[in-house]
């Protein structure tokens, strides 16, 4: 890389690790934010679900207008967002003052992050080089969801929570000042229509999807409003795919889907981080309700899953280019799987915590090959113009599997504890084996549809 490159990298890298930081920081220090500002119980979750459903609601619409207004400007406007919600936030003297500015730290985020990823695939050529990039971005965005949990733990330990949203606005003044005279962009030189209905379509199918998910983590399943808002959300992304076809300008052209990098990339992709994230969930409900952990003690055990990310993310752009992505996915899925399945023999003495930091550092190392394989398949063998397109897709992926991978596990693990009639530290061992035993089997069944349909890509060759 050359000394710019080098400069451009840190500056979208820094940007994409504060977002991944974002997701998790506030995770440890919710009871002590709802005592702060007079949170009810049932209402603390909305401190995560208010910024989950933007983030993941307006991510892909964003990935296309930064293609159709400018990327770069997008990115810039997202980052002076980002640092003007987050003092909001940390100034909050009301749940209504805090839930305004999670909601802008959403969109923020659906912002910044598929502008900073288009970015990044345009100022490194497809090779070598942007699998390096993708391998390292994809490294510290996982890095960054278990920094996000110690900073958050040791912030509120030490200062208040109120430092896990003042510490977004230095860095993102830094980066604003930055920015603008290293970040290069190319205006578009055609400026389609932006296709309304699609937009609103979508964006409406996925906000009423997440909330589905988030509905179900918190209330249930069977609850009306968990089965109304899925429904709602399946139908308008129904509705959307028929707007798409129609179009003259659709916000997502039928034929970028057709693409087996695109369409299988994601499926994979999603599948990493529905099981990643909610193998994080579960081994902290394992730590905190079995091994009584705090959760200062928590957040620092998964600094080894930290490791082994930024480990496997390293790697990844290297064994993209010598082996090829459907190999990268596929290693990195046998070996997450593996990782994962070991974990069932987990047991209610202090001890197995070894067993827990081994089997995370090496599931860590397999997931993010999975990641990075995912970020180059879905981005490579498309034109510049369609790079915030393709990375709105894979941000989305992201944001959605990190939504459902929870609502998900949890339910698993709670139908084993109501069938066992119990919730004691027994019942929660239980529950969490039987719901790590078929995340492990969801990794696997990823792996598999990586090796059936994604075509081999090699250094310098593209997928179609």
């Amino acid at each position: 890389m050359t000394g710019r490159q080098k400069l451009i990298l840190t500056l979208l890298l820094g940007a994409q690790f504060m977002i991944a930081v974002d997701f998790s920081i506030l995770n440890v220090a919710l009871p002590v934010v709802g005592e702060g500002l007079g949170f009810s119980l049932n209402n603390l979750q909305w401190v995560a679900t208010a910024f989950a459903l933007t983030a993941a609601g307006f991510t892909l619409l964003f990935g296309r207008v930064a293609d159709l207004f400018g990327r770069k400007r997008l990115f810039l406007g997202g980052m002076a967002l980002l640092g003007a919600s987050s003092a909001l936030g940390g100034f909050a003297t009301s749940p209504e003052m805090l839930l305004t500015a999670r909601v802008l730290q959403g969109l923020a985020t659906a912002a910044v992050t598929p502008a900073g990823l288009s970015l990044l695939t345009t100022a490194f050529k497809e090779g070598p080089l942007r699998d390096k990039a993708l391998g390292l971005n994809g490294a510290l965005m996982s890095a960054g969801f278990t920094a996000g949990a110690v900073l958050g733990g040791l912030l509120t330990d030490m200062l208040s929570w109120r430092w896990a949203f003042f510490v977004n606005v230095p860095v993102a003044a830094l980066v604003l000042i930055l920015a603008p005279s290293v970040i290069t962009d190319a205006r578009p030189t055609h400026r389609p229509r932006l296709d309304v209905p699609g937009a609103i379509a979508v964006t409406g199918g996925l906000l009423a999807l997440v909330f589905g998910l988030t509905q179900a983590g918190a209330e249930g399943w069977g609850e009306p409003t968990t089965l109304g808002s899925l429904v709602a959300g399946a139908a308008l992304l129904v509705a959307f795919w028929f707007i798409e076809r129609r179009s003259a300008s659709p916000l997502v052209p039928i034929g970028i889907m057709k693409r087996r990098s695109v369409l299988w990339g994601n499926v994979t992709g999603l599948i990493a981080f529905v099981t990643e994230t909610s193998l994080v969930f579960l081994l902290t409900l394992y730590l905190q309700e079995v091994l009584d952990y705090s959760p200062l003690a928590t957040g620092l055990a998964f600094g080894v899953l930290g490791i082994g990310t930024v480990l496997g993310g390293t790697l990844g752009g290297r064994a993209v280019g010598r082996f090829g992505t459907r190999t990268t996915i596929v290693a990195g899925g046998v070996v997450q799987a593996l990782a994962t399945l070991s974990l069932v023999a987990l047991g209610s003495s202090g001890g197995w915590i070894w067993l827990l930091l081994a089997a995370t550092f090496v599931g860590g190392v397999g997931n993010m090959l999975m990641i990075v394989g995912f970020m180059v398949t879905a981005t490579s063998g498309l034109p510049d113009a369609e790079q915030g397109l393709a990375t709105g897709l894979a941000t989305m992926t992201q944001q959605v599997g990190i939504t459902m991978g929870i609502p998900i596990m949890s339910a698993i693990a709670t139908a084993r504890m109501s069938s066992l009639g119990s919730t004691g530290p027994d019942a929660v061992l239980s529950g969490v084996a039987v719901a790590i035993l078929v995340d492990s089997a969801l990794v696997l069944l990823g792996a598999l549809l990586a090796g059936l349909f994604l075509a081999p890509r090699r250094a310098g060759r593209t997928t179609t």
